[in-house]
């Protein structure tokens, strides 16, 4: 496993998906026949995460139900929007199933005992009207989607939803166990950690990403005992990556 470590970085998932991260300390797992983790292949490894620090926006976050955990052509769910307010999430869109009728729910965001993520509702609505529960809201569609485990990442609890990070976010997926969520303005912090995740000094000051030890692969060049540091020529602003354009980042040194 080769182990990596990042500071202030701006990490693109897709085209429309960006979190970021103030630190991180993990390593990259190989998956299936990989001996390695392969940049070109974002399906070759998981980021297995021991500390981090990790902020995603309401518009981020909105993006991954819309474009990826609720993708699918006859997903119940369409037009979704997030709104944080007072600590609070308001989720809004539409129940495509039901004629689009217009849906809104307002809850927090806490992390379960085994690190995923629970959006607690307090206040739901459709068409302006309260509504008892979640599942009332939704019937049985997506209930026995989320049931059958056919909406990635997600699963229902009462009237509760539970999200499973290394799920609902694009590839590369990450691995870890969130154990706090603070809000900031409109960004969801995730702290990351457990009872075996020891503090971890930075190697270097400013905005990087370092790679090392074990080997790592990029392009055709296979780096044996790897030693990769990227790091941001303007200290102003985070480090911007996109894993789908490294090649561009690496050829500008």
């Amino acid at each position: 496993m080769v182990q990596t470590q990042m500071s202030n970085v701006t990490f693109h998932l897709s085209e429309t998906v960006a979190v970021e991260i103030k630190s991180l300390n993990g390593v990259l797992v190989p998956l299936g026949k990989n001996e390695f983790p392969v940049f070109d292949d974002k399906n070759s490894f998981n980021l297995r995460i021991s500390t981090a620090e990790i902020a995603i926006d309401s518009s981020n976050l909105a993006n991954i139900l819309n474009s990826y955990v609720f993708a699918g052509p006859h997903s119940p769910l369409t037009g979704l929007s997030i709104i944080v307010e007072k600590g609070h999430l308001k989720v809004k869109g539409k129940l495509h199933d039901k004629g689009d009728i217009p849906f809104e729910t307002e809850g927090i965001l806490i992390p379960t005992p085994d690190g995923k993520l629970r959006l607690h509702s307090e206040k739901i609505k459709a068409m302006h009207v309260p509504v008892k529960g979640l599942m009332d809201l939704f019937g049985i569609d997506l209930g026995g989607l989320i049931k059958e485990g056919k909406v990635p990442g997600v699963q229902a609890q009462e009237d509760d939803l539970i999200l499973d990070l290394e799920q609902i976010l694009p590839p590369p997926h990450i691995e870890g166990k969130v154990v706090s969520v603070q809000i900031e303005g409109d960004k969801i912090i995730q702290i990351f950690g457990g009872s075996d995740a020891n503090p971890v000094k930075n190697i270097r000051a400013g905005n990087y990403m370092a790679y090392k030890n074990n080997r790592l692969r990029f392009g055709k060049l296979v780096m044996n005992d790897a030693d990769l540091i990227l790091i941001d020529m303007n200290p102003n602003d985070p480090l911007d990556f996109f894993l789908d354009h490294y090649k561009e980042q690496l050829s500008a040194g």
